[in-house]
């Protein structure tokens, strides 16, 4: 019997206009562009003044149902992967299922942080293979900026805001659509990188407020060296266990957190920078949109084409991590 594959047949994305630059960032705190750039590869950033995730989130599904040609009421689940969801309740995707006008669906919220997507991405594909949907949408929306405090030096020039979604449909061809998946979590990493305030265990205070406790906390350098190693490793690991060398894989699309993490992947894959998508210049890291967003530009652009491997790679906070292997399936864009 032929296994029915989950396979992406559209995506968009939708950005705000604003941007931050780096030379914003020198009015702001004590850096300089050449600073961030050498160090990050970012030189600019987009930002929400006005609205919320859910903006990100319904904007870049309705982009993606725009090229599909459907309505939303053909969809049967939505999957919002976001660490700044609207509130903690309702979710974020159901609020997206209600602007869409998807009625006929039900969804919920993946909280993964950078890993956000692949970890939605997956879990939505079971639900194609098993046959429970026929149509499902995987958005990565986040808005950073709500929870980036513009005075951390070291963290502030890192994010920004966006939205990117794909829908997921069924194909009948064993090679086609998402291959292979390999994800991983260690609640080890817990202290290095987090958001302290808000939950049940800080709930808001005045003292979790002036202690900034609903920003961003990040070791900076304990997490690097932990993405260096486990984003390369685990890219390498899926090209292995499905006998693929850096010849036979044609994009890899990695997290965009950082270009010396993303330059240490390629290399562990055998990758020339050709082979790799990046954004990180234009957008910054805007979470769980990253991969999705950089999916949507590149096939726009006519460069993601039918029948072309992929890899992405991913590293986040819990930590969390993962790759997924895919064979492009969507039509040209243009």
């Amino acid at each position: 019997m032929t296994k029915t594959r989950a396979t992406i047949t559209a995506v968009g994305h939708w950005v705000p206009e604003e941007r931050l630059t780096n030379a914003d960032f020198e009015k702001m705190v004590d850096t300089t562009d050449e600073w961030i750039r050498t160090r990050t590869g970012i030189v600019e950033r987009r930002i929400l003044r006005e609205g919320a995730t859910s903006d990100l989130a319904t904007n870049a599904v309705r982009a993606t149902l725009a090229i599909r040609g459907i309505t939303g009421a053909e969809i049967d689940l939505i999957i919002v992967a976001t660490v700044t969801p609207d509130m903690f309740f309702p979710s974020t995707a159901c609020l997206v299922q209600e602007r869409i006008g998807a009625k006929h669906a039900w969804g919920f919220d993946v909280s993964a942080a950078c890993s956000g997507f692949p970890f939605a991405l997956v879990t939505g594909a079971q639900f194609i293979e098993n046959g429970t949907c026929r149509k499902v949408i995987v958005v990565g929306a986040d808005k950073m900026s709500s929870i980036t405090d513009y005075t951390d030096r070291a963290n502030s020039i890192l994010f920004g805001d966006a939205g990117a979604a794909v829908l997921l449909e069924a194909s009948g061809d064993p090679a086609a659509g998402i291959v292979d998946h390999i994800l991983h979590c260690d609640g080890a990493g817990e202290k290095a990188l987090n958001m302290r305030g808000g939950g049940s265990l800080n709930p808001p205070t005045h003292e979790t407020v002036d202690k900034k406790m609903h920003y961003i906390f990040q070791d900076g350098k304990t997490v690097f060296k932990s993405a260096v190693v486990s984003m390369a490793d685990v890219s390498a690991e899926i090209m292995e266990r499905n006998h693929l060398t850096g010849k036979d894989v044609d994009w890899l699309v990695p997290h965009q957190a950082n270009l010396r993490i993303i330059d240490a992947t390629a290399s562990r894959m055998g990758l020339d920078r050709d082979k790799v998508m990046i954004n990180i210049d234009r957008y910054g890291n805007t979470t769980a949109a990253t991969i999705p967003l950089c999916l949507s530009e590149w096939w726009a652009a006519g460069k993601l084409r039918k029948g072309q491997t992929i890899v992405l790679a991913s590293f986040g906070a819990g930590y969390t991590w993962g790759s997924v292997l895919m064979k492009w399936t969507a039509e040209n864009a243009n």
